[in-house]
């Protein structure tokens, strides 16, 4: 069985040879809440909060404006990470 490691976390989560890559986004993003803050994204990603921030102003990765906080949900997150493998 393969390992990999997914930036900006310790967890080494084992994958299957027939699991599809949308699958094993979701495996790694578990434990993260369904709708994530930009401090949360940033340690996703392995980014500082200000890169994070700049993808969000470039429209590179969606997400809800609430009052001055940005909320990203999960599923904006996977197609992110999804695009960027394209």
């Amino acid at each position: 069985m393969q390992n990999c490691r997914f930036a900006g976390e310790m967890n080494i989560v084992p994958v299957s040879p027939n699991l599809t890559q949308r699958d094993a986004y979701r495996l790694m993003l578990k434990e993260y809440p369904d709708v994530m803050n930009v401090e949360q994204v940033s340690q996703v990603l392995g980014v500082s909060t200000k890169t994070c921030y700049a993808l969000l102003r470039e429209g590179k990765l969606q997400s809800l404006k609430i009052g001055r906080a940005y909320r990203i949900p999960k599923a904006h997150l996977i197609s992110y990470l999804n695009i960027g493998k394209g």
